[in-house]
């Protein structure tokens, strides 16, 4: 199969469409993640009777099963069962957040537990209201500790998000497989998703590694 430049230019307007979409999701997807991992965090924290038991079993589940089921379970179980018809996207977002959610999950954890125990005990010497300690002393030196490894899970989101062509969404690289598809010229487009993936996640992991290192001087 020879290399067509022409067939590979006409490619870049459909597939940066496809790559606004994979930005989308994976910016949404993590906002979801980084909430709902510092809320699973706090929650196994606090040791609450059952509570916390289950949000171990929930968080064990989804980490030892592959995305690709969660986001079928998702789709055709979950939201059928509930009565409800989110769009493809929406049901993308939601599963990669809650999926990369356990994760990140534990990111804050490990961020908590590396603030100084004098840090505590000055807060209960000082008989500081429990969400003024959490809100005011704890996270604000925690949160900056693990945002190279959140920065790192964002990066793992954006390249997985092909894995949500199963339900319908046209990401870049889908929207390179249709194309190859619709012409069996499958190398130009092809190529040309990969780059825009190189082109987006290599100066995004050069800027986490500087993050690290900046976190690491702190």
């Amino acid at each position: 199969m020879n290399w067509n430049w022409d067939y590979f230019w006409e490619s870049v307007p459909l597939l940066l469409e496809g790559l606004l979409v994979t930005l989308e999701l994976t910016v949404l997807g993590s906002a979801v993640a980084y909430v709902l991992g510092l809320v699973f965090a706090l929650v196994r924290r606090a040791r609450i009777p059952v509570l916390s038991q289950l949000m171990y079993l929930f968080i064990e589940v989804v980490r030892s099963t592959p995305l690709l089921i969660q986001v079928f379970i998702v789709f055709y179980l979950l939201w059928p069962a509930l009565g409800i018809t989110p769009s493809a996207f929406v049901t993308g977002v939601i599963a990669l957040g809650i999926h990369y959610a356990t994760y990140t999950s534990e990111v804050y954890r490990a961020g908590i537990e590396a603030v100084p125990k004098g840090q505590w005990e000055a807060a209960r010497a000082l008989s500081l209201p429990r969400g003024r300690v959490w809100t005011g002393i704890i996270l604000p030196q925690a949160v900056p500790r693990v945002v190279p490894a959140l920065g790192n899970y964002m990066i793992s989101m954006f390249k997985e998000t092909p894995l949500l062509i199963s339900i319908g969404v046209l990401d870049v690289l889908n929207r390179a497989k249709g194309q190859g598809a619709e012409t069996f010229q499958v190398i130009e487009p092809y190529t040309l998703a990969g780059i825009l993936f190189l082109l987006i996640s290599y100066p995004s992991s050069i800027l986490v590694r500087r993050l690290e290192r900046r976190v690491g001087q702190l």
